[in-house]
């Protein structure tokens, strides 16, 4: 499976200049490249492949006087963005022909220098890392990395991205085999929610953390301070730094946390179970921002990944699910309840529930009889079946070697475990 690896890097000032000349550089090959497909597309034409697109908006276009200064670059960038196209009108493609499933797709659009995030990918042709530690980059040159981990084998890749705050990161793309941890017993489910993050089927609470309530302080005066300066000024320029390293510590320290709770949960549980919930249609209402908040799409998202690589199962209930609505002791149905009740007693048997404990208790219930009876299931009961990764790269967090201060060097000086 492919798994990323993300670090830090430390250019120049006049490395970023060069850097910031190849992201025009990448961005303007794939405006000509889409550009040249439209025109094909109202002319009737078939599209041109990517070996036409190549010679025509990198090789050709060298040649000419407006665009001889796509020669100052290294050409790999300028290729890959070619191939981030043709990935971009397949998968739209498959979304129309419904092929690709989950929201639709829509065509690849221009892409402008006022883009919040500027990247470019390297293949093993553009880049190397010298003994020393540091990446080299073709016609940039040795660029400082923070190596806050080991790299579990050579990489096929890496892309450099510039965030909104202004970071530098490289990520590295690597093949490694699942690493299956011992089997467990247990199995939980989990109820979602906003006055408590998540209700486990085992009584375990995990409290919602609210990192987005907890800085709206700081963001609201960073982004007053920001609505004062002037228009195109650099001082307006510094205050939109400022309000995206403010965001970029809510997102950093959010996804930390996330990797941290979904790792816990993978390591002491064989079988996770999760009720379908609607994000998108209830980050539409009034509780928009806590929906956002909550990361719930990243926090499964997460549990799937971990789940493949680590030989775990995750199971997904539907959401029309009466979780709420079910006695967890004896099945009885008693009917659909307002938020604002916490506590409710069973019509049938009288047992008092806990209503996200009660929750998760049916969740678990479903989840196991969905995959003892699922098409292909487990011949014996109780054997769980890994979900199956899908096949994108993955961001990694779960079994990093310890931090020893020694730093071993592979092939190519790449640190290695």
């Amino acid at each position: 499976m492919h798994l990323r690896y993300s670090y830090r890097i430390y250019p120049t000032a006049g490395q970023r200049a060069l850097l910031a000349r190849t992201f025009g550089c990448a961005r303007v090959v794939h405006n000509d490249a889409l550009a040249v497909r439209k025109e094909a597309r109202k002319a009737g034409r078939p599209y041109p492949g990517s070996a036409d697109l190549q010679k025509l908006v990198i090789t050709g276009a060298k040649k000419t006087a407006e665009r001889a200064w796509l020669a100052s670059v290294g050409v790999d960038p300028l290729i890959q963005s070619l191939r981030d196209l043709d990935t971009a009108y397949r998968n739209f493609f498959d979304s129309v022909s419904g092929k690709r499933q989950g929201r639709p797709v829509g065509l690849p659009r221009f892409k402008s220098k006022r883009d919040a995030r500027q990247t470019l990918r390297y293949t093993r042709n553009g880049f190397r890392i010298r003994g020393n530690g540091k990446l080299n980059l073709a016609k940039i040159g040795d660029v400082r990395v923070k190596w806050s981990r080991a790299l579990p084998a050579d990489p096929s890749s890496a892309t450099v991205i510039l965030d909104p705050a202004g970071r530098y990161h490289v990520s590295f793309v690597v093949d490694v085999e699942p690493e299956h941890l011992p089997e467990v017993d247990a199995e939980v489910g989990i109820d979602l929610g906003l006055t408590t993050y998540a209700v486990l089927s085992d009584g375990r609470v995990i409290d919602n953390p609210r990192f987005l309530r907890k800085a709206e302080k700081k963001l609201k005066a960073a982004q007053r301070e920001l609505s004062r300066k002037t228009k195109g000024s650099k001082n307006r320029a510094k205050a939109r730094i400022k309000v995206a390293k403010a965001h970029a510590k809510v997102a950093d320290t959010r996804m930390d946390w996330l990797h941290k709770q979904t790792t816990r949960i993978i390591r002491e549980t064989q079988a996770v179970y999760l009720e379908d919930l609607n994000v998108r249609g209830l980050a539409r209402g009034r509780l928009a921002k806590s929906v956002h908040d909550a990361g719930w799409s990243t926090f499964r998202r997460l549990l799937e990944e971990k789940a493949a690589r680590y030989g775990r199962a995750v199971g997904i209930v539907h959401r029309a699910f009466p979780s709420s609505q079910l006695c967890s002791e004896c099945g009885h149905r008693d009917g659909p309840k307002p938020l604002a009740i916490r506590e409710w007693a069973c019509g049938a048997c009288g047992v008092l529930h806990d209503r996200d404990l009660n929750a998760a208790r049916n969740i678990l219930a479903a989840g196991q009889a969905d995959r003892l009876n699922a098409p292909g299931g487990p011949a014996r009961p109780g054997v769980a079946i890994p979900r199956q990764a899908r096949p994108v790269e993955r961001g990694t967090h779960l079994g990093d070697p310890p931090r020893t201060g020694i730093r071993a060097t592979g092939a190519g000086g790449i640190p290695v475990r």
